[in-house]
């Protein structure tokens, strides 16, 4: 007989009954479970390039990488810079399986958009998660990008079309790669399921962490390939250049 909790009730008990803030213990006072102390604290996105997200010292001018060759996607929207404290959130949720975390940092990132949405960005026929191998798969048990992707699509109200992407090719992890092996990696990587149809489409992937936006690239160019209108990309934390601070 299995004791342990299931992911809805560690989730639905940290978030609704357990109004503690998840970073310091301290009532949290609002609708999540985050401290107003803890929530300002948190390293938000600033000025940065508006097609790839790239922390940039001036807003609203594109990267260097963006001018040279610009991306698939048409647009990055992510909620934070990936440094203390949410690197280390990140990591527990996708390695540790603390779901709670993934859970409200999902919350946050729908604030986000539904805040750029009031702004004019176009709202996407549907939210589609990045595929994880499927020997990760194995060993993770879950996909943090699928997880992340269901949590928005309700908050959001919008379709989750977690059966439109495969991992078509087991590939190495891309964590240990530089920019140029990650796209060699890549290659290939990601297909489309038979008999699905993207034609006239605009949708968003959703992934945990954009890094030098190969995976990103990869699957823009797929859907893009397919007929797909636009594509956006929606996640947590933006890397800054190596060695930005």
């Amino acid at each position: 007989m299995n004791c342990q909790p299931t992911i809805k009730t560690m989730v639905y008990n940290c978030t609704n009954i357990n109004q503690t803030c998840l970073l310091c213990d301290a009532p949290a006072h609002q609708p999540y479970p985050l401290c107003m102390g803890c929530e300002q604290e948190l390293p938000w996105l600033g000025d940065h390039c508006p097609r790839c997200a790239l922390p940039l010292a001036i807003d609203g001018f594109l990267c260097k990488g963006c001018r040279r060759r610009p991306p698939g996607f048409r647009q990055v929207v992510a909620a934070w810079e990936y440094a203390f404290p949410i690197d280390t959130l990140i990591s527990r949720f996708k390695h540790n399986s603390q779901w709670p975390l993934g859970r409200l940092m999902a919350q946050l990132l729908g604030h986000v958009l539904e805040h750029r949405y009031s702004e004019g960005l176009p709202r996407p026929d549907g939210l589609l998660p990045v595929p994880l191998a499927r020997r990760r798969l194995r060993q993770r048990g879950f996909n943090q990008a699928a997880m992340l992707a269901r949590w928005l699509a309700r908050q959001l109200n919008l379709p989750c079309c977690e059966r439109l992407l495969e991992r078509s090719r087991d590939t190495p992890a891309q964590q240990a790669l530089g920019a140029r092996a990650r796209r060699r990696n890549l290659r290939q990587a990601f297909s489309l399921l038979p008999g699905v149809d993207v034609e006239g489409l605009h949708l968003a992937v959703v992934d945990d962490v954009l890094t030098t936006g190969a995976t990103a690239q990869a699957i823009a160019h797929v859907l893009r390939k397919a007929g797909a209108r636009r594509v956006d990309i929606y996640c947590l934390a933006r890397t800054p250049r190596p060695g930005q601070a």
